[in-house]
C-alpha cells in the first residue's frame, strides 16, 4: 500500500489516542540522508481551547536554534506530512496503551507495526519560551 495511505490509517491511530486521553509523544526519526533537521517532536498541550501539541524541530547543527511552535492535530499532520520521505522515513507514536510505528521502505510502501508502551503517563509538554 503506498506511504501516503498508510500514513492516513496511522493518523488515525493518533487521533483515537488523543480523544482517549492515552496520547504521549509523537517522533520522527530516521532521517533521509544529512539533513541539519534532526527530530520532530509532538508533545500534547491541554488548554482551555481544547487539545493542542507542541510541534519541535531539533536540528543538527548548533547554529541553528531548534524551533517550537503550538499546533492544533490537523495543522500538525499538514507539517509531518510535508516531512515523510523528503527528511524522515518512520514515524513513533507513543502512548499509555501501546508504541505505533509507522515506516516508509525503499520502494515507498508503508507499514504499521505495534509494541508494548514505553510510556505508562501523558505528560503534558511546557513550551520553552
Amino acid at each position: 500500500m503506498p506511504y501516503q495511505d498508510v500514513f492516513v490509517l496511522f493518523w488515525e491511530q493518533v487521533k483515537e489516542s488523543v480523544q482517549e486521553g492515552r496520547f504521549a509523544k509523537l517522533t520522527m526519526a530516521k532521517t533521509i540522508g544529512k539533513p541539519n533537521l534532526k527530530n520532530i517532536f509532538l508533545r500534547p498541550v491541554y488548554s482551555e481551547d481544547g487539545f493542542k501539541v507542541l510541534l519541535k524541530l531539533r536540528y543538527r547543527s548548533k547554529e541553528t536554534e531548534d524551533e517550537e511552535d503550538e499546533l492544533t492535530l490537523e495543522e500538525a499532520f499538514v507539517v509531518l506530512k510535508s516531512h515523510l520521505i523528503k527528511s524522515f522515513s518512520s514515524v513513533l507514536l507513543f502512548t499509555t496503551t501501546k508504541d505505533v510505528t509507522f515506516k516508509i521502505n525503499k520502494k515507498g510502501a508503508g507499514s504499521i507495526t505495534e509494541n508494548s508502551p514505553s510510556f505508562h503517563d501523558v505528560t503534558q509538554a511546557k513550551n520553552d519560551e
